[in-house]
C-alpha cells in the first residue's frame, strides 16, 4: 500500500500540497503519480484533504493534527487500517508531484526482496547521483553508502568531504521514499527521536543512532520534492512542457 502523509500546514510554503500543479492540486497529482503502482491511500489532519480525495476518487485517513512527521502520521493511519504486521507500506512525499512510477516499484521490489530473505533492514529509501553544485544546497540531503548499500548517514551538509577538492565528483542525493512493512514502521515510531536526527532535522538519523539498518536503492530521477514557491516555479519550467 503507498500512503501519502498530507499535513495541510507547512511553515515554509502555506497550504503548498493544495497549490495547482498543472490543473490538479499538488496531493492529487502526486496520488495520481503512484495510482498504478498499487492501492494509495491519503493520510491527512485535515478534513478540508479528505473532501479533496473523496472529490478526486482516493481512500483517506483522518489523523492527528499533533504528528511530528510524516511517518509518525502514516503509522497511525496503518494501525486505524488494521493492516497485516507483514504489508509492505510505502511513505511517498505529498510534494513530489512529478515522481516517476518506476522509482517507487524500484523500492517496492527491494522491500519485497528484504522480505523474502528475512534481512534485517528497517527501512528501504533511495538516492540519485546529484551534481557537486547541488550538493551544496542543504535542502538537498546527502547520503553516505557502506560496501552493502545499507545508510551509514545522511546529512544536509557536503559529505563526504573531497579533500583533494574533486568539484566534478557526484554526491548521492537522497530522494524521500521510504519503504517499510507494517512492523518494522510500528517499531521505528516506538524509538524516541535521536541527537543527530533533531541536529539536522532528518528523522531517518533515528533509526541509524539506534544501530538498526537503512538499505538504499540507486535511482534515476529529475524530480524533487517541492518545499518552496521558488521550488514550484522551477518545477513547472521542467516538467509542464
Amino acid at each position: 500500500m503507498i500512503i501519502i502523509p498530507a499535513r495541510l500546514n507547512s511553515s515554509r510554503f502555506a497550504n503548498k500540497i493544495m497549490v495547482d500543479i498543472l490543473g490538479l492540486p499538488m496531493v492529487i497529482r502526486t496520488a495520481r503519480q503512484v495510482s498504478s503502482l498499487d492501492k494509495v491511500v491519503i493520510a491527512t489532519d485535515s478534513q478540508e484533504v479528505m473532501d479533496l480525495a473523496a472529490q478526486y476518487g482516493f481512500d483517506a485517513v483522518l489523523t492527528s493534527t499533533s504528528h511530528n512527521s510524516g511517518t509518525d502520521r502514516i503509522n497511525e493511519a496503518v494501525n486505524i487500517l488494521n493492516l497485516s504486521e507483514d504489508e509492505i507500506i510505502i511513505n511517498v512525499q505529498a510534494d513530489e508531484p512529478f515522481i516517476e512510477p518506476e522509482v517507487v516499484q524500484t523500492v517496492i521490489d527491494r522491500v519485497k526482496k528484504i522480505k523474502e530473505n528475512g534481512e534485517d533492514i528497517m527501512i528501504t529509501s533511495c538516492f540519485k547521483e546529484i551534481s557537486s553544485e547541488l550538493a551544496d544546497d542543504p535542502n538537498h540531503v546527502k547520503v553516505i553508502l557502506d560496501e552493502h548499500s545499507n545508510a551509514i548517514y545522511f546529512s544536509r551538509a557536503k559529505i563526504p568531504y573531497h579533500r583533494d577538492h574533486y568539484e566534478t565528483s557526484n554526491y548521492n542525493g537522497h530522494l524521500g521514499i521510504y519503504g517499510f512493512t507494517k512492523k518494522s514502521l510500528n517499531n521505528f515510531c516506538k524509538l524516541n527521536p535521536s541527537k543527530l536526527e533533531n541536529i539536522e532535522k532528518l528523522e531517518q538519523l533515528r533509526a541509524i543512532d539506534n544501530g538498526f539498518k537503512i538499505a538504499m536503492v540507486k535511482v534515476d530521477s529529475k524530480s524533487f520534492g517541492i518545499d518552496t514557491q521558488e521550488d514550484l516555479n522551477n518545477a513547472i519550467k521542467i516538467f509542464g512542457k
